[in-house]
């Protein structure tokens, strides 16, 4: 269970004047990496037989070491571990390191393993705790660096911080190549108490920290989640994610690994676009992001331009940007005879621009077409260089090229890029460069316009007001109860979901009865069957007393009763409005096309809660199904404002009950033509009572 810490502890943690080992091998390696990257502070291996460890003292117990330190790292076995972790928190400790693992995230091995990690908790007290089955962190600004291995980083006075769960995904960003400055590397592991937000949060507040990128397999706190998205926006420090659990198999994945529940995944997302947090699908798109961030920030529109001397890389970077929110937007007209007179006749001069190779190995011309091209007012300027490989080839004019862009950057301003299209075309020592003359190295065509299309969907989140804090509410502990179809419609109506006028009824002749009495035609439904459809127990537009005995009495075998409803007018189209209770999020509602189209089209948006009428907006903007409700090829609009009210009605009762709502389900809302409204045809509410 993640618990919050008091503030500042993790800071003493994270940037220690004293570490203290504990442990053999593993403890020995902490001890050799803070040495080889010059930390400067006090470093007090605790061993009980060795004198020196790499030529510093070593000390029996906790009680001999000097005093408190900032920052332990504890290497032993995990029943020892907790003796220590108890003896480091009643001297006053900052903080440690737990390594051994055989807790929560073994429990099919080790049936003590959740008691063991309760223990644990227990005996840290107020003193933080990374872990269990965890690595450390490696805090490169410092050369301070809780870390049992090897790693490929190096020092650096200002840069990200990347956090992980896994120890291993962490070793493996430390030796990327891609000139991203990293300033961090922290791992949480089971997050037993202190969590990969919290962590993120400390690291965010340092002021040498230019963004922050996450790598999760489960939500750690939901309100230490939204502190980070509140700070990132306040200290204008963004934060991207890599969010794991889309497929079965990696949720499976998480609880093994850290004991994490990945929750699901489109309500992940929702949460963290809420927060104001991109979402990347890949490590590769996470660090060239993080890049991006580092060197220029959030990008104020999605307008890009691109420049390449092959018509087949502009080519490549066209097609990729089909489907992502990135616009490479026409060239301006004051740009057209500057361009010309420097490119030639030959060039035809449009967005991507292929400008041909007759200012290849010409600096002075590429920088003035380059200057040209950023002097367009795009958010980001694009520039494809493959680099040959230096082992055979002679890379001078390549070189050429760079100092043409990083010259054209500081005569503009502008925010420029170098993409290689395969990643391993850009040398290491090129994107230092780059990124030291502020231009951004990308390792990838893709990978560009996925940063530059979460960098702008940041700075959109940030020019929003910020989000009201996430609905929170635990479940009841009542038992689990499903309404009828009439139950659930009644219990909608009073927060203004439109339904049929309708009557619930014992027998054919009362439902023949309430059928005259509503008009016709009517809709006659059993009740009490759960899928009605397939059981027959459905009849539409019956248009007399005669049709609907008929009908009930053909349905009587499995009907407990009768529903009978007024028929809606012919819709626009059918959504569906649902509720769920994420394990890790709580309440959430869910919206998409409805009818017979929910499994057919796939097509569904999550909406956290609380909402607004505005966000519900945005929410069905983006589905697949708008095209129908816009009117599509002249057919009739639907009523889009009592729909977004109806969402609303629909989020109001889920607020309303939200310690007891388990499921909604209202399908087919019926949109009808504008200005005539919607009508919940169907509606379903499971709840705790």
């Amino acid at each position: 269970m993640v618990k919050q810490l008091a503030e500042g502890a993790l800071s003493r943690l994270i940037r220690p004047k004293s570490i203290a080992t504990f442990g053999g091998k593993e403890a020995g390696r902490v001890v050799e990496q803070c040495r080889k990257m010059g930390y400067t502070g006090d470093i007090w291996p605790v061993h009980p037989t060795k004198d020196e460890v790499h030529g510093y003292k070593c000390y029996r117990s906790v009680a001999d070491l000097p005093h408190a330190p900032d920052a332990a790292f504890v290497g032993v076995n995990r029943t020892l571990t907790i003796e220590i972790m108890r003896q480091l928190s009643e001297r006053g400790a900052g903080g440690a390191i737990c390594y051994a693992s055989g807790f929560s995230e073994a429990v099919a091995e080790l049936a003590d393993g959740h008691d063991l990690q309760a223990q644990l908790v227990e005996a840290a007290g107020d003193m933080a705790v990374v872990g269990p089955n965890c690595y450390g962190f490696i805090n490169m600004l410092d050369g301070a660096l809780l870390w049992p291995d090897q790693h490929g980083m190096i020092r650096t006075e200002r840069g990200v911080a990347v956090l992980t769960q896994s120890s291993n995904i962490a070793c493996n960003v430390s030796m990327q190549m891609r000139g991203l400055p990293l300033a961090y590397l922290m791992t949480a592991g089971n997050q037993a108490q202190t969590g990969l937000s919290a962590l993120a949060v400390a690291a965010l507040e340092d002021p040498r920290v230019t963004a922050v990128g996450l790598h999760i397999e489960g939500f750690d706190d939901i309100e230490t989640l939204e502190l980070l998205g509140r700070r990132a926006r306040e200290l204008k420090k963004p934060v991207v994610a890599l969010k794991m659990g889309k497929s079965e198999a990696a949720q499976k994945a998480t609880v093994s690994h850290t004991a994490s529940l990945a929750g699901n995944d489109k309500v992940s997302g929702a949460v963290l676009e809420r927060l104001g947090i991109g979402r990347v699908n890949s490590l590769p798109e996470l660090l060239e992001t993080l890049k991006l961030l580092h060197v220029s920030g959030p990008l104020e529109t999605n307008e890009i331009s691109s420049m390449s001397c092959s018509g087949g890389e502009a080519s490549l970077i066209a097609d990729s940007a089909v489907g992502r929110k990135v616009d490479f937007r026409d060239l301006k007209p004051e740009q057209l005879q500057v361009l010309r007179e420097t490119l030639g006749q030959m060039v035809t001069l449009s967005n991507p621009l292929d400008y041909h190779t007759f200012v290849w190995g010409n600096g002075e011309k590429q920088t003035t077409a380059f200057t040209t091209m950023m002097q367009g007012d795009y958010a980001l300027n694009l520039i494809i260089l493959d680099f040959p490989r230096s082992d055979r080839c002679d890379p001078a004019d390549w070189m050429t090229t760079v100092n043409a862009i990083i010259a054209a950057k500081k005569a503009t301003g502008a925010n420029a890029g170098v993409v290689a299209s395969m990643g391993e075309n850009l040398p290491e020592d090129v994107a230092f460069t780059l990124v030291a003359n502020d231009v951004t190295p990308f390792m990838g065509i893709d990978e560009a316009l996925v940063a530059a299309e979460t960098a702008h969907a940041i700075h959109k989140a940030w020019s929003a007001p910020a989000p009201a804090p996430l609905l929170k509410a635990d479940a009841s502990e009542g038992e689990d109860a499903t309404l009828s179809e009439y139950e659930s419609k009644q219990a909608l109506m009073p927060f203004g979901l439109p339904v049929p006028k309708g009557k619930l009824t014992a027998t054919s002749e009362e439902a023949a009865k309430a059928a005259a009495e509503i008009g016709f035609p009517v809709a006659l439904k059993g009740s009490g069957v759960a899928h009605k459809t397939e059981a027959g127990a459905v009849k539409l537009n019956l248009k007399s007393e005669a049709d609907v005995i008929e009908a009930a009495k053909a349905m009587a075998g499995v009907a407990k009763g009768f529903l009978v409803e007024q028929m809606a007018a012919k819709p626009v189209a059918e959504l569906i409005i649902g509720a769920l209770r994420d394990p890790v999020t709580g309440p959430v509602l869910t919206i998409g096309a409805g009818g017979i189209l929910v499994e057919l089209m796939d097509d569904s948006a999550v909406i956290t809660l609380p909402t607004t009428k505005a966000d519900i907006e945005r929410a069905i903007g983006g589905l697949k199904i708008t095209k129908l409700l816009i009117g599509y090829r002249g057919q009739a609009k639907g009523d889009m404002a009592a729909l977004i009210d109806a969402v609303s009605a629909a989020a109001d009762f889920v607020i309303a009950n939200a310690a007891d709502i388990e499921e909604l389900d209202i399908n087919p809302l019926m949109v009808l033509p504008e200005g005539q409204g919607v009508v919940a045809a169907d509606a379903l509410v499971r709840i705790r009572r």
